[in-house]
């Protein structure tokens, strides 16, 4: 599927919560149920924003140190990587410096820019800041909390394979998350991804209906409760 062509799909995922995405993708068996998601540590910090469905654009940055010279043709390179993504775009940025709980990887600046440039959304494995703010954008955080200095934040590598604490980000990935976390959806799901939410949605509401039933013992679950 090409990425023109996956729009629609991404349109539909966005109206389903992360938790059922997550199970349909198990339910077609394309990776070990033990990987793809992010730890607990990431927080969606505006839950009220709704799903998020988007590209990666995947960066790595250095906080807090001054050891190496920041540059502005480093921004400007991820700023364009942002622009020549597919839409609509989430920036996922790792820490490479050993300070994560002092780290601030966006504030309204910077969010504001990605927004422009087509992004509705920043995973960072440390910080961020300008909460307010950014959530009058609209603009996504994902993120361990907030901390209110940018230090002295730079721009290592774009577009490269990320780590964001262990969950394994490549350029271009599609990642899905609610309040619930943070996954990524294979590509190869695509073409039975709409087919095995239906599956998974119908499933749990015949078990819960079943459950919810005036009758109902745990007995009853014998042959039930993992079909």
């Amino acid at each position: 599927m090409s990425l023109e062509a996956d729009a629609p799909l991404m349109d539909y995922l966005r109206t389903i919560d992360t938790p059922t995405v997550s199970n349909a993708i198990e339910r077609l068996k394309i990776r070990p149920q033990g990987s793809g998601f992010a730890p607990v540590d990431i927080r969606y910090l505006f839950p009220e924003f709704g799903p998020m469905c988007a590209h990666a654009v995947t960066a790595q940055v250095e906080t807090v140190t001054e050891s190496h010279r920041k540059t502005e043709e480093a921004f400007v390179a991820l700023f364009e990587a942002v622009e020549r993504s597919p839409k609509p775009a989430v920036v996922v940025v790792q820490e490479l410096g050993h300070y994560s709980q002092c780290a601030a990887h966006c504030g309204e600046v910077m969010a504001t820019i990605f927004k422009r440039l087509g992004a509705e959304g920043l995973v960072s494995d440390c910080a961020v800041r300008d909460i307010a703010e950014v959530r009058k954008l609209g603009f996504r955080y994902f993120a361990r909390g907030a901390v209110a200095s940018h230090a002295s934040f730079r721009i290592v590598s774009v577009n490269v394979p990320v780590q964001i604490l262990g969950f394994v980000v490549q350029p271009q990935d599609i990642l899905h998350g609610d309040e619930n976390g943070l996954i990524q959806v294979p590509r190869e799901s695509f073409g039975g991804l709409k087919e095995a939410i239906e599956m998974v949605r119908s499933t749990e509401r015949r078990l819960m209906e079943f459950v919810r039933s005036p009758n109902f013992t745990a007995n009853q679950l014998r042959g039930r409760f993992l079909e």
